[in-house]
């Protein structure tokens, strides 16, 4: 009888929880005039070139297209003064000093109520930690009612009209309906939270992103779109992964045991590695300024300017060839390449890289950590659906129940 000599690491999982149909093979082919980059090192490479490409996101929307663009939409030298000036809200140093202690209150409070209730939804409770956490370093702290989280969680929900329904009547319709509501929803964040947080930092300007941004002289409506964009790549995306995660740990009692047992850099490698393996922004978009040359497999491809990109995160991160044998299992101990980090790119790289990955990783962790000490059991199967508004996973209807 003989042995494996390399033994299997204890915690790989089958599959991905967010598995959506067949998962694609690393590589980079043109589909239509669009380039479909799913390697790793080209997904890499190009998310580094701030010099020959650009966000791909544009719009014809005129209104918008006067105002200062987000954050995570510039470019160039514009684009490396804002994210000089605000990387001080979201330094490891910022996040201990000035946000670990209401995290871990505010973590104490829902684990409070979870406890007396004998359940909750996850999903909700992940909601609130993350929209209250990043309200607090943008500076949304003055709004006139309690409920921030569930107008960011209607703003921002799944759904909508796809675009072969404008061909007909009943689809321009049903679009006109939800550009309504939608349009609805974003005046009563505006009115609620966004704009009593504006006039506040006018009177008394705080160390938060929204009194930074009235001092570079941007105008409500464009304070507005910068929350939305911290709205969308923070808060919601947080709560995201403290739910997948939170489902790996729960079903996995050996893995849950040393997290458990872990000190914080053992943590944050298990949570990582969840990261990497289930990455809530699944796509990017670039374009080309000038002309791009990758390489593939032995082959060249030279992208021209002026083509469009998807940078597919998923699939990168699942690249063989990066992160080694059983890309899609869960194995907090992978040995990776200099230069790989635990997560891969599920926070972006080069001048785009989220500049509040810490503090995503830091808040799930001190809620995750607190969760699993209670002897929790999921009721029923999460449900498991996809925002093509935002390329991202949704975890719903996770219900966890205390057991006596």
């Amino acid at each position: 009888m003989t042995t494996d000599p390399t033994p299997r690491c204890p915690f790989h999982e089958p599959e991905r929880k967010t598995a959506f149909g067949a998962e694609h093979d690393p590589g980079i082919d043109l589909q239509g005039d669009v380039w479909h980059l799913r390697s790793y090192a080209a997904v890499k490479a190009v998310l580094r070139d701030s010099e020959r490409v650009r966000q791909g996101a544009t719009t014809d929307n005129v209104l918008v297209t006067r105002l200062r663009p987000a954050v995570i939409f510039q470019d160039g030298a514009e684009h490396r003064e804002q994210r000089t000036a605000i990387a001080r809200f979201f330094t490891p140093k910022t996040v201990q000093d000035k946000h670990h202690a209401f995290i871990d209150h505010l973590t104490e409070r829902l684990m409070v109520r979870l406890t007396r209730a004998g359940r909750a939804d996850l999903s909700d409770l992940s909601m609130e930690l993350s929209v209250e956490v990043a309200a607090r370093v943008v500076g949304l702290t003055d709004s006139l009612q309690p409920g921030m989280d569930r107008r960011i969680d209607e703003l921002l929900s799944g759904g909508g009209v796809n675009a072969e329904d404008d061909g007909d009547l009943a689809g321009r319709i049903r679009r006109a309906l939800e550009q309504s509501r939608g349009l609805w929803k974003m005046s009563s964040f505006y009115r609620v939270d966004v704009r009593p947080a504006i006039r506040a930092r006018r009177q008394k300007p705080q160390e938060d992103v929204i009194s930074h941004l009235l001092g570079q002289g941007y105008n409500d409506l464009e304070i507005l779109v910068e929350c939305l964009t911290y709205a969308t790549a923070g808060m919601v995306t947080t709560r995201e992964f403290i739910s997948v995660a939170a489902w790996h740990l729960l079903e996995n009692e050996e893995l849950r045991r040393e997290y458990l047992a872990g000190d914080r850099t053992e943590r944050h490698r298990i949570l990582h590695e969840i990261l990497r393996l289930e990455p809530v922004a699944s796509t990017l978009w670039r374009r080309a300024e000038q002309d791009v040359t990758l390489e593939h497999g032995g082959v060249t491809h030279r992208i021209p300017a002026g083509a469009r990109m998807i940078l597919d995160i998923r699939t990168a991160n699942a690249d063989p060839a990066v992160v080694g044998e059983e890309p899609l299992t869960l194995c907090p101990h992978r040995p990776l390449p200099g230069g790989v980090q635990a997560q891969a790119l599920s926070f972006g790289d080069g001048a785009h890289r989220c500049p509040g990955a810490f503090l995503a990783i830091h808040e799930s962790d001190v809620f995750l950590h607190r969760l699993l000490s209670l002897p929790l059991r999921i009721v029923g199967t999460p449900e498991l659906t996809f925002n093509e508004m935002l390329m991202s996973y949704e975890v719903r209807d996770f219900t966890v129940e205390v057991q006596s």
